[in-house]
């Protein structure tokens, strides 16, 4: 284990003007590095950069710069063997890594901060963080995607109740339906993308807030780290979290598009719909009632989308009325990010185990599609099309023979010929070829719509237009 380090070191962390360590209230309050412990691969990865940098520009000795990166290394091993001993004394990851740098090679450490602060420092990690996390979420976002695409593909022609203000539409199918959530899916992996492309500039090299006086290369530092280009404002580049911001403004639409998810499945799961059994991997019972399963799964993805967008709140409020540049405020920007990232880690692998595993109830979707009377826009479009009635008409036409219907108690496939022409002499026989089920879903024909033929090419095209390799 590494040396316990005492309030006299942070001290002289700080420099020369404070004679003694904080106060314990000072010291909890202004630490962080239980929350920024999380960044420390991306702290050593940047370090290790910036002093590649100040070697191959002179500003230190390579003697130097090969003692920094072998202790570098090693406390990388250390963190990752969980040897190491973090210090709230400290404060933040940075000084952590920094000491023990110091007591593994000595004087040299000392060198390596040359050139920066903390502020460009800790902007550097928190973008790196934070395009790592990009990159993580779209691959949980892809695998759901997956799940969704495989139910759809089994369930190109299942047909299901459509649904506008949750009352019986029209006819539709469980492939359609799931497709829908595919495309808002891969809209939120491109907002993801939008989020990495536009953070990545490097803040290494802003120094506190206004650049340095030592020659330093900015553009070999952000080569190095992968970023597109160096921030070109020394200022914006330790001051602003839009990057943060952003990231959190994409997590929660996704999440909120995993609500919707998670309350159809809800809904699909009830008695009154009884559409879908989750597995037992992804069900709970209760303390009381043998006979129940309880989607919880489901319920909890629902819940922890107010916890995300809460999180953007959060930072929004934080940064909304800090004047330039850094302020301690922004210490608090790391947790909601860390937050939300593991509260979306978590959800995505719930809600692509419950689809995955689940089992549609194909006949009892079918056996509710009968009701509701979810063909009434496909008879009048038939009045419309075969005897040229203006749809208006069309319309009132078809609420006078639902309304026939729901008194005779009856679907409207069930009323006679003799009973439609009641209502429009014109009407033949040939209107029960659009009254049924299968009739109207395959009708449904134009692009983007429920006809299984259609779902099926949809299918192809979401597999290659989200599973495969670009390229």
């Amino acid at each position: 284990m590494t040396k316990k380090t005492t309030d006299n070191q942070t001290s002289t962390m700080w420099g020369g003007r404070f004679s003694s360590g904080p106060a314990s209230i000072m010291e909890e309050i202004n630490a962080s590095i239980h929350i920024d412990k999380r960044l420390a691969a991306q702290d050593i990865t940047a370090s290790k950069a910036h002093c590649d940098m100040l070697v191959r520009t002179g500003i230190i000795s390579e003697t130097d710069g090969i003692a920094i990166v072998r202790g570098l290394d090693a406390v990388a091993r250390e963190i990752a063997e969980g040897r190491f001993e973090f210090s709230t004394a400290l404060e933040d990851i940075h000084m952590n890594v920094e000491s023990r740098l110091a007591e593994i090679v000595g004087e040299a450490a000392g060198r390596l901060h040359t050139a920066r602060s903390r502020n460009d420092q800790v902007a550097t990690d928190f973008k790196l963080w934070v395009r790592d996390a990009v990159g993580e979420l779209d691959s949980q976002i892809q695998a759901l995607q997956g799940a969704l695409i495989d139910q759809a593909e089994t369930h190109a022609g299942s047909v299901m109740p459509g649904f506008t203000h949750l009352q019986t539409a029209q006819p539709v199918t469980l492939g359609h339906h799931l497709l829908a959530y595919v495309e808002m899916l891969g809209r939120d992996r491109s907002r993801f993308a939008d989020c990495a492309a536009r953070l990545n500039q490097c803040p290494l090299g802003a120094a506190a807030l206004a650049g340095t006086s030592f020659p330093i290369d900015r553009e070999m530092t952000a080569a190095s780290l992968g970023f597109d280009a160096p921030c070109a404002n020394s200022m914006d580049a330790v001051s602003d979290r839009d990057f943060a911001l952003e990231y959190l403004s994409a997590g929660s639409i996704l999440s909120v598009h995993l609500s919707r998810l998670a309350e159809e499945i809800v809904l699909w799961c009830s008695d009154g719909f009884a559409f879908l059994r989750l597995s037992d991997a992804f069900s709970t019972g209760s303390s009381i009632m043998p006979q129940k399963r309880n989607p919880d799964a489901a319920e909890l993805v629902r819940a922890k989308a107010g916890r995300v967008i809460g999180d953007l709140n959060a930072l929004l409020i934080t940064i909304k009325g800090l004047p330039m540049t850094y302020a301690k405020d922004m210490q608090e920007d790391k947790e909601t990010v860390f937050d939300a990232a593991d509260t979306l880690t978590l959800c995505l692998a719930a809600m692509t185990g419950m689809i995955a595993q689940g089992t549609f109830d194909a006949d009892r979707m079918r056996e509710l599609t009968g009701r509701g009377f979810a063909t009434a826009t496909d008879l009048a479009d038939w009045l419309v099309r075969v005897l040229g009635m203006p749809f208006r008409e069309a319309h009132h036409v078809t609420g006078r023979i639902v309304k026939r219907a729901e008194t005779g108690e009856c679907g409207l496939e069930d009323l006679s010929i003799e009973e439609m022409r009641e209502e429009e002499p014109r009407i033949s026989e040939d209107v029960f070829d659009v009254l049924g089920i299968d009739n109207s879903v395959k009708s449904r024909a134009s692009l983007g719509g429920t006809a299984p033929d259609n779902v099926r090419r949809a299918v192809a095209a979401a597999r290659k237009r989200f599973l495969e390799p670009a390229g």
